[in-house]
């Protein structure tokens, strides 16, 4: 019943989430799905609820429907209608719910499924994909890749991070530099070290030859 569960939101993510082009594409599901499983297996997660929530996380995501509300609907629906157990529908609820970045304000996930899930999602947002996505996320939004007088945002709110503007670089600056502290379990702590280190040779190396340097 499980395993069959997992196929249905493979199936159910590809066809709503196959054609974007931000950076939040079936692809980042896969990787956030694969990391999940891997992360939750050292630390002795329920994989049930991890699988689930790293497959239906983006579905709700409000850059990708009308509202969070919506988003977050149509995911309840979708587990209700595929039998999932009440305890479950919640928990993964729970977690998409509270997961986001959202300019860094959110409070510490609950369980343990929700910050796997959670380390999954902010390691696929660093490295040299996160350094792709964010590109890519980029131009998808109009955005510049770097413009030397618009400073990096600070103590922002949610719809300040959201709708504000803002650039490819200074996005580094505004919020994936900040992931390697903000992860939950110790085995994504050691992935994202490397990860951030990837980053801040990017950035030197993109601003020396922004300035001519290299």
């Amino acid at each position: 019943m499980t395993q069959t569960v997992i196929e249905q939101a493979v199936a159910f993510v590809q066809d709503e989430l196959g054609k974007d082009s931000s950076g939040h594409d079936w692809w980042h599901i896969h990787r956030v799905w694969q990391m999940a499983k891997r992360i939750g297996t050292a630390e002795g997660a329920d994989l049930f609820i991890v699988e689930l929530a790293a497959l239906l996380h983006d579905v709700a995501d409000e850059k990708l429907n009308e509202c969070e509300a919506a988003g977050l609907a149509k995911v309840r629906t979708w587990l209700t209608a595929h039998d999932v157990a009440e305890a479950a529908v919640e928990h993964v609820m729970e977690i998409i719910s509270t997961m986001s970045f959202k300019g860094g304000g959110r409070s510490g996930m609950r369980t343990l499924e929700g910050r796997v899930v959670q380390d999954a999602d902010r390691l696929d947002a660093i490295g040299a994909v996160g350094i792709a996505r964010t590109f890519a996320y980029s131009g998808a939004k109009g955005q510049l890749p770097h413009d030397p007088t618009l400073p990096p945002r600070t103590d922002m709110t949610a719809e300040e991070y959201r709708k504000g503007k803002s650039t490819a670089v200074n996005h580094f600056y505004e919020k994936l530099l900040l992931l390697q502290d903000l992860m939950n379990t110790d085995a994504a702590k050691s992935i994202a070290a490397e990860r951030h280190r990837y980053m801040e040779e990017f950035l030197d190396r993109f601003h020396a030859e922004w300035d001519g340097k290299m």
